[in-house]
């Protein structure tokens, strides 16, 4: 294959597997594959686009110089403050549509934005970096994308049915993860053994998807009843 077909399979195939699994999980009242779709497209498009301008604004100086001195700390910081929020905006299109009532919806389209921020993400490192970049952050970014994103979809989720008032905890846990990853990703280019953390931080990540599975899939098992009255199974 060439350069740029190579790209593209380790920047898209690892992330759609993963939202392929995650979409059928939700078994009982599948989200719409449009909204799903929607939501990873535009956490590649639009999310990664709002990123990137913040992200150079306050790293490479705009009208302003960088706020703080270019260390691995305030690259990370940016990063996690800026991209978090950019995802949410993705994750905030089913929520306003009336396509969340729970935890599953939540993680669906959480993970939906993530993987598409992390696909477009990836692909553009491996056309300034290499190839060799995209093909080893395929099979790490993924998953954290997905489980920052997933965090804050968890909290849409229930505030559309009610059981939470307010995003920050949410918003707070993503980006606070972020900014751990990158930071420990960022010393580890120097550092090699920094590598055990970033271990651990996927570790956690996967765990915490797990739980949000776990989670949604329970709470959609105690309304199955609703789920199949309303789609007219018991006329």
């Amino acid at each position: 294959m060439d350069v740029l077909s190579v790209l593209l399979f380790f920047a898209y195939a690892p992330a759609l597997i993963i939202l392929w699994y995650f979409y059928h999980a939700d078994k009982y009242e599948p989200e719409p594959r449009r909204y799903v779709v929607g939501t990873f497209v535009l956490g590649g498009t639009l999310s990664v686009g709002i990123a990137y301008l913040l992200e150079s604004f306050l790293t490479l100086g705009g009208i302003v110089k960088p706020i703080l001195p270019l260390t691995a700390f305030y690259v990370a910081l940016v990063a996690g403050l800026v991209e978090e929020p950019a995802k949410a905006l993705a994750i905030a299109w089913p929520f306003k549509a009336g396509q969340m009532d729970g935890i599953m919806d939540g993680l669906v389209y959480g993970v939906a934005a993530g993987l598409g921020f992390a696909t477009t993400e990836n692909f553009l490192y491996g056309m300034g970096y290499g190839v060799a970049v995209t093909v080893v952050r395929a099979f790490l970014t993924p998953f954290a994308h997905a489980t920052w994103s997933a965090i804050i979809g968890v909290g849409y989720g229930l505030k559309a049915e009610g059981r939470a008032y307010s995003l920050v905890p949410y918003f707070s846990l993503a980006m606070l993860l972020h900014i751990t990853w990158d930071y420990f990703a960022f010393l580890s280019t120097a550092v090699p053994a920094y590598n055990i953390i970033l271990i651990l931080l996927i570790l956690i990540n996967t765990a915490i998807l797990r739980q949000f599975l776990i989670l949604g899939q329970l709470e959609d098992a105690s309304r199955f009843w609703y789920y199949w009255f309303k789609r007219g199974d018991g006329m």
